[in-house]
């Protein structure tokens, strides 16, 4: 929501526009997550195949990111909201409702374009509307209201899929999604385009990449170690769970309380980064995340994978809203849907490659092998972005103090 020079920015006036929905959305999306391995096991597939399963959804937000850009600088956000939530209602349904493993490969992949879209627009939606010296706050607490649905959608639809099976959770999100589309129609409105995604010529992605070059090769490839560790954990947490022989509603408490800590860091994270800057947030997140998911191997009980799950929740919670705020940070001025765009596609690459990674790694080993390998993927990306990638607070800074050099930051 693009706000007159004259209206300071407040960040309460994204609360009922992005905030409520993105707590919807999240409780759906964490209900899918949790339990679409588990599903895709009673439909008879094996851990390997499972893996593939949840790592359809990775695959269909990287498939779809540039051109949910592209179609997010011609429709405006009120419509892209509005067509994506619609979507990831329709596909979760098609998803709790599959018979076999290939439909519900087919549905997840769906879904996961869908939220391509609904995450992009949500993304450039804030970033367009915070100026920089609030940004970190305004986006961290995008990522906060994401996992405080996260700590709702495991726990219930862990209770729901006690009472009837793994497919009852899926429909969590079908609800969700229903409500939060009421609320996106009646409060959000199409006044509230952006000013600057939609401003130029989209530049081809050839071009983008070409230009920011150093920038995708740097935090970008960090990026991409960040959603390695965060998507092999959700599928790590249910599948170790599982071989543990937890129930479902023993599964949804490990990983509904790790979302718990998570979410309660989303907005002191947010004032270190727009403090102290973007790297004292995603350095730490990385690093210990990568640790503890790496610890996963050595729990044999619900207790103690309950301690280990804690320790993934509190470092995920350290990197909230880290990926937004470096994309909003780094788009240029006049084509950041485009640029936006292609930045969730590079750290997609990782939201893509970590299921697939756990997937490879435990179907010619083992699954504790698969929690060492992706812990060792995050301590890499630990270093890339500690040494090698920019901090941009300090460029954003700096473009407002000379704008005629940063094109009106």
């Amino acid at each position: 929501m693009a706000q007159p020079e004259s209206t300071p920015f407040q960040i309460r006036s994204l609360a009922v526009t992005v905030y409520a929905p993105t707590v919807l959305m999240g409780v759906g999306q964490s209900a899918v997550l949790a339990f679409v391995v588990l599903l895709a096991g009673d439909l008879g597939a094996s851990v390997g195949v499972a893996s593939l399963i949840f790592a359809m959804r990775g695959l269909g937000v990287m498939a779809f990111d540039v051109p949910a850009g592209l179609l997010l600088s011609r429709i405006g956000p009120r419509r892209s909201m509005l067509l994506s939530i619609a979507l990831i209602g329709v596909f979760a349904s098609l998803a709790a409702m599959s018979q076999t493993t290939l439909q519900l490969g087919f549905a997840v992949f769906a879904l996961g374009a869908a939220t391509a879209l609904w995450m992009l627009t949500r993304m450039a939606f804030v970033a367009d509307a915070a100026p920089v010296e609030q940004r970190g706050r305004a986006l961290s607490l995008v990522g906060g209201s994401q996992r405080m649905g996260n700590f709702i959608g495991p726990v219930v639809g862990g209770f729901v899929a006690e009472f009837s099976d793994f497919s009852g959770a899926l429909w969590l999100q079908s609800v969700s999604a229903a409500v939060a589309l009421v609320i996106v129609f009646v409060f959000v409105r199409e006044r509230d385009r952006m000013t600057v995604a939609t401003a130029h010529v989209p530049t081809g992605l050839g071009q983008m990449l070409n230009e920011h070059r150093q920038v995708f090769l740097t935090a970008g490839l960090a990026m991409v170690a960040l959603q390695v560790l965060r998507q092999g954990r959700q599928v790590l947490l249910p599948l170790w769970s599982d071989q543990l022989g937890l129930e479902p509603a023993q599964i949804g408490l490990v990983i509904g309380l790790a979302s718990a800590i998570d979410m309660s860091l989303f907005y002191p994270v947010g004032m270190v980064m727009d403090r102290f800057g973007r790297k004292w947030s995603a350095v730490p997140s990385m690093v210990l995340l990568g640790a503890s998911i790496a610890l996963i191997p050595l729990t044999d009980s619900f207790q103690t994978l309950m301690v280990v799950g804690l320790l993934t929740g509190l470092a995920n919670g350290l990197g909230a809203g880290i990926g937004m705020t470096l994309g909003a940070d780094f788009a240029p001025p006049g084509n950041q849907g485009e640029f936006i765009g292609v930045w969730r596609f590079i750290s997609d690459i990782g939201t893509s490659a970590g299921p697939f990674m756990v997937a490879g790694v435990a179907g010619v080993a083992t699954l504790g092998v698969a929690c060492v390998a992706t812990g060792g993927v995050g301590l890499a990306g630990a270093a890339v972005m500690a040494f090698l990638a920019p901090e941009t607070l300090r460029r954003g800074r700096d473009a407002l103090a000379k704008p005629s050099k940063a094109g009106g930051g």
